[in-house]
């Protein structure tokens, strides 16, 4: 009994002086590191002044000689074959484009906005040639050269910017690397003294050997308090940590546990409120659409109330869908159109509108009243407020085993404020009864993509003068892979 008890505490011992020795050799890894990291961020200097030089090379040509070549062109000093116009504007796109490749994601923005305007000024170019091939007078083309200068200062502009963004950049990483340095100035001190100290006092005692076990545990208990319910504790040979090891473990499977039936609870009950939002049918369309039947019985048009009434038919047989909340493509196309036959027939004057969805993705399973509220959104604040009307566009397409739907109208748009609250409202994740009475809003919808599919996306929408667009990506599906995704969602 006594042998094997000297013999572990020279094991453990014999563990100590390793780790004294192993501390020394650690000295070397602060310098490692330290050279290294110098190593990154002097590349990361070099590109970045690389790509400033390179960008502005570009602004002479944007600034001067693309609107200097256009001037000439227009003024007859240089036939439009002879000029080297594009060229000059291809070589800045590409150029463009492949500084943004290599640009840090932070600093892309202004370089992408500068790319899309070079497309813009090229279109300008497009029109002078154009113009000139059809003769058209001089000025014409002049008033075009004010915009090609307009346009040109903008994308200069947006490089300008781009240079601020990479020279802010280049102080930031200025700033951490001196950080880098005294920190790992700091970092050998500290590990100098640390290893001399246990160099020469872990001979002497054993309490080391308890060290560890507690780092784990403080660690563990760390991930715990951050939400990290996966973490666990090893089995340790301490026996005083032996029985809080396994009682830390216990509390910790417990945690997850509750956690996920917390997590199930919120998610059932969500669905619920958004079961009994898609039971709010709006009354007034309703009674709008029987009216506009009686109307057009009185008035003789059989043809008429007969299509209405189909119409009608298909819109409430596809929202009630027995229950069902997954429908067929092919079903919410049918919805659609139902709709909106039925609006037309009241809004005939200030309404037109179109439907491209392929027959080839009509077997796909979709989450049903996903794409109504979208055309109902844009028939009550789009179409219906602007003056003189407009056009809604409904398509969809298979595009990398997901469907991308998108409803477009060209009514009054939103502005930018009306836009940022409306995504603030999207990200609170909040369901919304519609106070305007169409439908259950785009709040709704993209809450219900999100929820249902389990994914961080739903609505992406752009909105200006000339109209709004909203669109969503949610992955294909057939009836098979809908029935599975439920079982075990349970």
């Amino acid at each position: 009994m006594e042998k094997s008890r000297i013999k572990k505490e020279k094991s453990i011992l014999g563990r100590i002086n390793d780790l004294s020795h192993k501390l020394v050799f650690m000295l070397v890894i602060p310098i490692v590191i330290s050279i290294v990291l110098m190593l990154v961020y002097a590349g990361k200097y070099h590109n970045s002044i690389e790509r400033m030089e390179t960008i502005a090379g570009l602004k002479t040509t944007v600034v001067s000689d693309i609107p200097g070549s256009a001037w000439n062109i227009i003024s007859g000093r240089e036939e439009f074959e002879n000029s080297n116009i594009y060229v000059k504007i291809h070589d800045v796109e590409s150029t463009i484009e492949a500084i943004t490749e290599s640009a840090d994601p932070e600093n892309r923005l202004s370089l992408i906005v500068a790319g899309r305007t070079m497309l813009t000024l090229e279109n300008y170019v497009d029109r002078i040639k154009e113009n000139i091939a059809a003769r058209v007078p001089v000025v014409q083309n002049e008033a075009i050269l004010v915009e090609v200068r307009d346009v040109a200062s903008l994308v200069d502009s947006m490089l300008n910017e781009y240079i601020a963004q990479e020279i802010e950049s280049t102080g930031k990483m200025s700033g951490s690397l001196q950080l880098v340095i005294l920190l790992t100035a700091i970092a050998e001190v500290i590990i100098v003294v640390v290893s001399l100290w246990v160099r020469n006092k872990s001979v002497k005692t054993t309490a080391l050997f308890v060290r560890q076990p507690i780092e784990r545990l403080e660690e563990v208990a760390e991930k715990l308090s951050e939400g990290t319910l996966d973490a666990r504790l090893a089995d340790t040979d301490v026996t005083e940590l032996r029985n809080l090891t396994k009682q830390v473990n216990t509390m910790a499977k417990k945690l997850k546990s509750m956690m996920e039936k917390s997590v199930l609870d919120a998610r059932n009950l969500r669905k619920a409120e958004l079961r009994t939002l898609q039971a709010q049918i709006n009354p007034h369309f309703l009674y709008n659409t029987l009216d506009a039947i009686i109307w057009k019985a009185e008035a003789g048009e059989k043809d008429e109330v007969i299509q209405l009434t189909s119409a009608l038919s298909d819109f409430f047989r596809i929202s009630l869908s027995s229950g069902a909340d997954w429908i067929p493509i092919r079903q919410e196309k049918k919805h659609i159109e139902g709709y909106l036959k039925i609006q037309q027939t009241r809004y005939r004057d200030i309404m037109d509108y179109e439907i491209d969805i392929p027959d080839s993705i009509g077997d796909y399973f979709i989450l049903k009243l996903l794409v109504q509220p979208l055309v109902e959104n844009a028939l009550y604040h789009g179409i219906k407020i602007k003056r003189g009307g407009g056009t809604i566009r409904v398509s969809a397409k298979e595009e990398d085993g997901m469907l991308v739907f998108t409803v477009k109208d060209t009514g009054c748009g939103m502005t930018s404020e009306e836009l940022a609250s409306l995504n603030d409202r999207m990200k609170k994740e909040q369901p919304t009864v519609s106070k305007s009475g169409g439908g259950f809003g785009l709040v709704n919808v993209n809450l219900r993509i999100r929820l249902y599919y389990n994914q961080t996306d739903g609505l992406t929408i752009t909105s200006g003068p000339e109209g709004t667009e909203v669109s969503f990506r949610v992955p294909c599906r057939r009836m098979g892979d809908i029935f599975e995704d439920e079982s075990v969602s349970g």
